[in-house]
């Protein structure tokens, strides 16, 4: 947050001179008159003249000044309400009307849940809304344009993948279930493509990881596309601003190690071609857009299940990765989140993290923010419509969190 104060201070001085001049003028006549009867008469006229003139200056002079002092207050976490149930695992998604959907994930006793509940920002309080049919952690949840949340699979309390699916409407609270997906899915990505389609790809496990399939609104079915050339999970899914998608890293479904690979979906013909390759394998990464296009990927675990500091930009219009700043600690399973400023804030992750920190664009350069009150890792983050961001349970050393804290 950022305070201007402006102080005016105008100073007015009036100087007023006057300068009198006075001019006597005396004019004496005198006229003498002998008559010869011995009569003298005389006569004397005396005539005064007096001229006064007066001249007025008046200056004056005003002096303004005016003095602005702009503050911008340290950035800092701040705690807000506690969710009913702490949870991990789950997903958080914004809503039309500004609050916060967690929905499902997994708690302390490692239950899988099927509760939901909502934030609202104005009150910084949590209300319990309704139950999902199903009980499902791992899953993804995606806002669609009509208002409804989409979540899809995820795995149940037998850890088996899910392909169910359901929707959640604001306006009454309730989750009505939608058609499923060709194949259970578990620590895959979804996106919205500009064409109102969801698009899900991947899996952890599963009859064919490498598969994708897309979400229709209209008809509440989902149909199978291309198959990416590499089966994984773990890995991040960003829509670009050309309309394609990016798929990059992850864990190969089929070895279980981490890969560098990264493709891209054409929405127009439903394919995928393979791009650019990152520098370092990578997965529980995260990625996000950035105003000029370009793609930010940090963290992560790399093929030795090491945590990563690196960092690294992807180039739509080269399909190439560049190596940027690193991080001042190596995180996974941690939030990115962009600002209203344009930088990205990450924040937590593993192991038990409760540091943050904040990418620059411009200069590529990682500069460390206040610290979370809590250490926590697979939490969520949802930037609100006030610019702040909310970060919502995760996982501690012990249980899962209940409590929630903002940017």
């Amino acid at each position: 947050p950022t305070t201007t104060t402006t102080s005016t201070t105008t100073s007015t001085t009036t100087s007023t001179t006057t300068s009198t001049t006075t001019s006597t003028t005396t004019s004496t006549t005198t006229s003498t008159t002998t008559s010869t009867t011995a009569s003298t008469t005389t006569s004397t006229t005396t005539s005064t003249t007096t001229l006064t003139t007066t001249s007025t200056t008046t200056s004056t002079t005003t002096s303004t000044t005016t003095s602005t002092t702009t503050s911008t207050a340290i950035p800092k976490w701040t705690m807000t309400g506690n969710m009913s149930i702490g949870r991990y695992y789950h997903t958080s998604s914004t809503l039309a009307n500004g609050s916060v959907l967690v929905a499902a994930g997994m708690s302390s006793s490692s239950v899988i849940l099927n509760s939901a509940e909502l934030y609202n920002p104005s009150t910084g309080t949590w209300t319990i809304t309704g139950n999902l049919n199903t009980v499902r952690c791992w899953h993804t949840a995606s806002t669609l344009a009509n208002g409804l949340v989409l979540v899809a699979g995820g795995e149940d309390s037998s850890y088996n993948s899910l392909n169910t699916a359901e929707l959640y409407n604001p306006l009454t609270g309730t989750w009505t279930t939608t058609g499923s997906m060709s194949v259970g899915r578990t620590q895959y990505t979804a996106s919205i493509l500009a064409n109102g389609l969801v698009l899900v790809a991947g899996s952890y496990g599963g009859s064919i990881p490498n598969s994708a399939e897309l979400y229709n609104l209209s008809t509440g079915t989902w149909a199978t596309t291309g198959s990416m050339s590499v089966a994984r999970c773990r890995h991040t899914q960003t829509t670009l601003a050309n309309g394609f998608v990016l798929v990059a890293g992850g864990e190969d479904s089929s070895s279980g190690n981490s890969i560098n690979s990264a493709e891209l979906y054409n929405p127009s013909t439903g394919t995928w071609t393979t791009t650019g390759s990152m520098h370092v394998t990578r997965e529980y990464h995260t990625a996000v857009v950035l105003a000029n296009g370009s793609v930010l990927v940090a963290g992560g675990l790399d093929s030795t299940k090491n945590s990563l500091n690196s960092a690294e930009l992807y180039n739509p219009s080269t399909g190439t990765w560049t190596i940027t700043g690193n991080m001042s600690f190596a995180r996974y399973s941690h939030t990115a989140s962009t600002l209203a400023n344009g930088l990205v804030l990450v924040a937590a992750g593993v192991y038990l993290l409760n540091s943050a920190e904040l990418y620059n664009p411009s200069t590529g350069i990682w500069t460390t923010t206040a610290n979370m009150s809590i250490s926590r890792q697979h939490h969520t983050a949802s930037t609100l419509a006030n610019g702040k961001v909310l970060v919502a349970g995760g996982q501690g050393s012990i249980s899962s969190f209940i409590g929630a804290e903002l940017y």
